[in-house]
C-alpha cells in the first residue's frame, strides 16, 4: 500500500465509472456481492475485534466504515463523531470518502447520504471501490496490474492442471476446480486433487472453499449453490475472493522467509544464553572450590606433634599433585569459554556478555590469586611448624634430662640437711661436719648454672607455646621450690653449725681438699655426659664440621682430665693412709662429700664409652648432610635448566603472537605442535617435582645452588600452559572471525601489520592512544564517524593523524568505538578485538528492525502476534521460547493474548531488556 500510483488507480477505475447499477438489482449477484463483500470486511473488522451482520446497515453511522479503513491502510483517520445524529453519521462517512479519494480513487455517484440511508447499490458500490484499492489494485504480474495481472497469475497457477481453463472472473470457475487447483498447487497436502470430478461442482466448490476456510484463513465470501444456480457469476465477488487467494498464498513465502530469520536468530541467542550458562556455572563451581579451599590453606591451627604436622605436609602435596592440576585446567577452560562466548556475541551482532556480579574473569583471577598467596602462606607455615615442633622435642628432651639429674642430685639433700647430728657429735665430727657443709655449699654453687638452664628452656618452651607447658611448668616449679628451701636449709645448718664451731677445733684438711676437688671433678664429668649425650640438630655440612670439632677439642682436654681424677684418688687413698695409720674413727666415709671414689671412677669409665657413641653419630650426620648437599645440587641443576627453558619458551610463544608467518591455519597448527612440545616437557617437570619431594622429605630448608624455588617451577609452568592455550583460542577466534566476515587473508595481514606496528612493547594489546593511532593509519577518520578506505590521507587525515600524536581529538566517536572493543573497560584492546572491530564496521548482519519486520510479516502487519500464530508458523522449541520471553502487548488494538514483539526484537540486540 506504500507505493501508489494515482495515475494507475485512474486507468483501471475508469471502465468503472459507468458500471451498470441495473445490474446489481440482479437477486442473484446482489446475494453474492452482499455475501462476499460482508466476508471480506469481516475478515479485516476482525483484526480490531468487531464484524458487521448487514452490510447497509452497519455501515450507516460510519464509525466501521472509518475502522475498516484504518485496518486495512495501517493509518490513523481523522477522529469520528460519537453523535447518533444524521448529520454525525453524515460527518464520519464523508471523512471515510475522503480519505478514500486521499488515496486517488475518483468516487462515482456515491455520496455519504446515499450510505447513511442505507442504499445497497451504493454501499455495495463503495466497498468494490475499497476492495479494488486496497486488495487488488496492488497485484502486478509481469508489468500488468490490478485485474488483468490476478488473472495472469490464476492461469499461471492454475495451467498445470489440464481439467482448468481460467479465462474470465465468471463463468470459469463455476466447476470448482479452479480454487482446487489454487489450494493444491500451493498447499497439495490439503486436497486431494486426483479424486475431483468436473461434473461435481457443488462438492469441488464446498471443499474449497472449506479448505481455504479451515486451513488459510480465508473466511468463506460465496455460497457453492449460488454460484452453480447462476449462468454468470458475479465478477466482482468472485475477484474479491480470488484476491485473497493470492494474498494469502504471495504471503506464504515471506511468512516463510520470516520465520527462518527468526529461527536463526532465536538459534544464536539460544546457543549464546547456553553459553552463558555454562560460563556461569563453572564459574560459580570453581569460584565454591576456590571459597573451600582457602579456609583450609588459612587454618594455622598448630598439632602437637612432628607426626600429625608430617601427615599435613603430606595432605599438602596431595592438593598439590591430585587436587588443584585439574581445577588449573578448569581456569584456564573458563577463560577460553569466554573469550569464544564474547567472540560469537561479537559476530551475531549481540551486546558482549557480563557475567553475574562477582563472576568476572578479573573475579575469577582474583579469587585464584589470593588461592596462591594462601598457599604458599600455608606452605611456610607448615615448614615453619615443623621446625617449630623440631626444635620443641629438642628442648623438651633436654630439659627433662637436666630435671632428671638435677632431681636425682637433690635427692635426700633436704633430710640431709635437716638432720642434727652435729648435736651428739665429737668435736672431730663437729668440724667434719662443718667441712662437709661448706663442701655442700660449693657443690650447691656448682648446680646454680644448671637450675637456671632448666628454668630457661622451661621459659622457652613456654614462649614456643609448647603443648605440654602445664607439665613443664609444674616441675620446673617444684624444682625452684625445693632449691629455694635448699637454701634456706643449708643456711639454717650453716649457722648451726657455726654456733658449735668454737666447740669444734679438729678437721681433717684431707677430706676437705679431696671434696672440694672431687666435687667440681664431678660436675665436669656429670657436664661432659650431658653434653656427648646431648641431641643435636643441623642443617648444612658446616654445623656438622662446627660440632665434629669442639668433640675433637674436648677429647683433647681428657688427659688433663685424667690427671685431675688420679690426683683426686690420690688424695682419697692418702686419707684412708692416715685413717688406718692413726685408727681414726672415722666410718669409713668422708665426712665433708659423697662423692665416693668408685662413683668418680664409675661416672670416668661412663663418659670413655659415651666419647666412641658421639664419634657414630658424628659420623653418620656428616654423612646425611653430604646425602642432603648432594640432593640440593641434584635439584639445583635441574632447576636451573628448566626455570631458563619456561622463560625462553613463554617469549617465543609472545613473539609467535606477533608476528605473521603463512596463514591463520597455517600458524594455528605451528601453535598446536608447539603446543604439543611443551606437554612432552612435563615428564622433566614431574621428575623435579620427585626431587623436591625428596628434599622436603630430607628437611632441607634452604639451597644455595640454585635461585629458583619449586613453587617458581610450578608458577612458571601453570603461566606457560595457559598462556599457549590462549594464544591458540586467540587463533581459533581470529579464524572464527575471518570465515564469518569473509576476511581475506590480505586483510587479515593488513590488520596484524598495522596493530603490530603500533604496538610498540610487544604485549598483544594496544592503549587508547595506540589503538587511535592504528584505526587513523587504517583510514578510519575517528571525528566524522566514517571509514575512508583510500588508503591516502587528505588534508583532514592528516589532520586526525596529528590528533592522535596528542593535539586535540573528537572524544564522543573514539569513546564510542572504545566502549565495543573495550566492553570490560580495561583499558587495553586485543587483537581479537581489533579484527572484530575492523569487521564489523564492513559486515552485514542481522537487526532488530530486520527481526521486527518479520515478526510483523507473520502478525499480518499487526502491531502485535498471538501464540496460537507463533505456533503456527515457528518450529515448537523456539514458538516457545518466544512465548516464555515476549511482554504482553498493551497497545490500543491490543486483543486477550497479544504479545508484543516489537520490545522483544530490541532486547534481542541489547537495545532493552529481554
Amino acid at each position: 500500500m506504500d507505493h501508489y500510483d494515482p495515475q494507475q488507480t485512474n486507468d483501471y477505475m475508469q471502465p468503472e465509472e459507468d458500471w451498470d447499477r441495473d445490474l446489481l438489482l440482479d437477486p442473484a449477484w446482489e446475494k453474492q456481492q452482499r455475501k462476499t463483500f460482508t466476508a471480506w470486511c469481516n475478515s479485516h473488522l476482525r483484526k480490531a475485534g468487531t464484524q458487521i451482520e448487514n452490510i447497509e446497515e452497519d455501515f450507516r453511522d460510519g464509525l466501521k466504515l472509518m475502522l475498516l479503513l484504518e485496518v486495512i491502510s495501517g493509518e490513523r483517520l481523522a477522529k469520528p463523531e460519537r453523535g447518533k445524529m444524521r448529520v454525525h453519521k453524515i460527518s464520519n462517512v464523508n471523512k471515510a470518502l475522503d480519505f478514500i479519494a486521499s488515496k486517488g480513487v475518483k468516487l462515482v455517484s456515491i455520496g455519504a447520504e446515499e450510505i447513511v440511508d442505507g442504499n445497497v447499490k451504493m454501499t455495495l458500490g463503495m466497498i468494490w471501490t475499497i476492495i479494488l484499492r486496497f486488495a487488488i489494485q496492488d497485484i502486478s504480474v509481469e508489468e500488468t496490474s490490478a485485474k488483468e495481472g490476478l488473472l495472469l497469475w490464476c492461469q499461471r497457477k492454475t495451467a498445470p492442471y489440464k481439467n482448468v481453463n481460467i479465462q474470465n472472473f465468471h463463468i470459469s470457475w463455476k466447476d470448482g476446480l479452479g480454487f482446487c487447483a489454487l489450494i493444491h498447487r500451493h498447499r497439495p497436502e490439503l486436497i486431494d486433487y486426483g479424486k475431483l470430478r468436473k461434473d461435481d461442482p457443488l462438492t469441488n466448490l464446498n471443499t474449497a472453499f472449506d479448505v481455504a476456510e479451515k486451513y488459510l484463513d480465508i473466511p468463506k465470501m460465496l455460497d457453492a449453490e449460488d454460484i452453480v444456480g447462476t449462468a454468470r457469476p458475479d465478477e466482482k465477488a468472485i475477484m474479491t475472493y480470488v484476491s485473497s487467494f493470492y494474498h494469502a498464498f504471495s504471503g506464504a513465502q515471506k511468512a516463510e522467509t520470516a520465520a527462518n530469520r527468526i529461527c536463526k536468530v532465536l538459534a544464536v541467542n539460544q546457543e549464546n544464553e547456553q553459553l552463558m550458562e555454562d560460563y556461569e556455572k563453572l564459574a560459580s563451581d570453581l569460584l565454591e572450590w576456590i571459597r573451600r579451599t582457602i579456609p583450609w590453606l588459612e587454618n594455622r591451627a598448630p598439632e602437637n606433634t612432628m607426626q600429625a604436622m608430617q601427615q599435613k605436609l603430606e595432605d599438602f602435596r596431595d592438593y598439590r599433585r591430585l587436587h588443584k592440576p585439574p581445577k588449573v585446567q578448569e581456569k584456564c577452560q573458563l577463560e577460553i569459554n569466554f573469550n569464544t562466548l564474547q567472540t560469537k556475541l561479537r559476530l551475531s551482532n549481540r551486546p558482549a556478555f557480563m557475567p553475574s556480579e562477582g563472576k568476572m574473569v578479573s573475579d575469577i583471577n582474583n579469587a585464584w590469586g589470593g588461592l596462591e598467596q594462601a598457599e604458599k602462606g600455608y606452605e611456610e607455615w607448615l615448614l615453619n611448624e615443623i621446625r617449630r615442633l623440631e626444635r620443641l622435642d629438642h628442648l623438651a628432651e633436654k630439659f627433662r634430662q637436666k630435671a632428671s639429674i638435677h632431681e636425682s642430685w637433690t635427692d635426700g639433700k633436704e633430710a640431709m640437711l635437716q638432720q642434727k647430728d652435729y648435736e651428739t657429735a665429737t668435736l672431730s665430727e663437729i668440724k667434719a661436719l662443718l667441712k662437709k657443709h661448706e663442701a655442700f655449699e660449693s657443690d650447691l654453687a656448682a648446680h646454680q648454672d644448671r637450675v637456671e638452664q632448666i628454668a630457661a628452656i622451661a621459659q622457652e618452651l613456654n614462649e614456643l607455646d609448647y603443648y605440654d607447658s602445664p607439665s613443664v611448668n609444674a616441675r620446673c616449679q617444684k624444682i625452684c621450690d625445693q632449691w629455694d628451701n635448699l637454701g634456706a636449709l643449708t643456711q639454717k645448718r650453716r649457722e648451726a653449725l657455726e654456733r658449735t664451731e668454737k666447740l669444734l677445733e679438729t678437721i681433717d684438711q684431707l677430706y676437705l681438699e679431696y671434696a672440694k676437688r672431687a666435687a667440681p671433678f664431678n660436675n665436669w664429668m656429670e657436664g661432659a655426659m650431658e653434653d656427648l649425650q646431648d641431641t643435636f640438630i643441623v642443617h648444612t655440612i658446616e654445623e656438622i664440621q662446627g660440632l665434629t670439632t669442639a668433640h675433637e677439642q674436648f677429647k683433647a682436654t681428657l688427659p688433663d682430665a685424667d690427671k685431675e681424677r688420679q690426683a683426686i684418688l690420690g688424695i682419697h687413698n692418702e686419707v684412708s693412709k692416715i685413717v688406718q695409720t692413726y685408727h681414726v674413727n672415722m666410718a669409713g666415709t668422708n665426712p665433708y662429700t659423697t662423692i665416693t671414689p668408685q662413683e668418680i671412677n664409675g661416672k670416668w669409665e661412663h663418659v670413655r664409652q659415651l666419647v666412641p657413641r658421639r664419634d657414630q653419630a658424628l659420623m653418620e650426620e656428616h654423612a646425611r648432610q653430604q646425602q642432603n648437599e648432594r640432593l640440593r645440587k641434584q635439584f639445583g641443576a635441574q632447576a636451573n635448566v628448566i626455570g631458563p627453558w619456561i622463560q625462553t619458551k613463554m617469549e617465543e610463544i609472545g613473539r609467535i603472537s606477533i608476528e605473521m608467518h603463512g596463514t591463520l591455519e597455517d600458524q594455528l597448527n605451528h601453535l598446536r605442535q608447539y603446543e604439543k612440545s611443551i606437554v612432552n616437557y612435563k615428564p622433566k617437570i614431574d621428575q623435579l617435582e620427585g626431587d623436591h619431594q625428596q628434599i622436603q622429605e630430607a628437611l632441607i630448608f634452604d639451597n644455595k645452588h640454585t635461585n629458583y624455588t619449586m613453587e617458581h617451577i610450578r608458577v612458571g609452568w601453570e603461566q606457560l600452559l595457559t598462556t599457549i592455550a590462549r594464544t591458540i583460542n586467540e587463533v581459533e577466534n581470529q579464524i572464527l572471525t575471518r570465515d564469518a566476515k569473509g576476511i581475506s587473508q590480505e586483510q587479515m595481514n593488513e590488520f596484524r601489520a598495522s596493530f603490530n606496528h603500533f604496538d610498540r612493547d610487544h604485549s598483544g594489546t594496544l592503549g587508547p592512544e595506540e589503538f587511535k593511532a592504528c584505526l587513523i593509519s587504517l583510514g578510519y577518520d575517528i571525528g566524522n564517524d566514517a571509514q575512508k578506505k583510500t588508503g591516502m590521507m587528505d588534508c583532514e587525515d592528516f589532520r586526525a593523524c596529528l590528533i592522535s600524536m596528542g593535539y586535540n581529538m573528537g572524544e564522543a566517536e573514539f569513546a564510542r568505538i572504545m566502549s565495543i572493543v573495550d566492553p570490560n573497560r580495561l583499558g587495553v584492546v586485543t587483537f581479537q578485538a581489533f579484527i572484530d572491530f575492523m569487521s564489523r564496521e564492513t559486515a552485514d548482519t542481522d537487526t532488530a528492525d530486520q527481526v521486527m519486520a518479520s515478526f510483523k510479516i507473520l502478525a499480518g502487519d499487526k502491531n502485535y502476534i498471538t501464540v496460537d500464530e507463533l505456533r503456527r508458523e515457528l518450529p515448537p522449541d523456539q514458538a516457545e521460547y518466544c512465548i516464555a520471553r515476549m511482554a504482553p502487548y498493551n497497545g490500543r488494538d491490543a486483543v486477550p493474548g497479544a504479545l508484543d514483539y516489537m520490545s522483544f526484537s530490541t532486547a534481542l540486540y541489547g537495545e532493552s531488556d529481554l
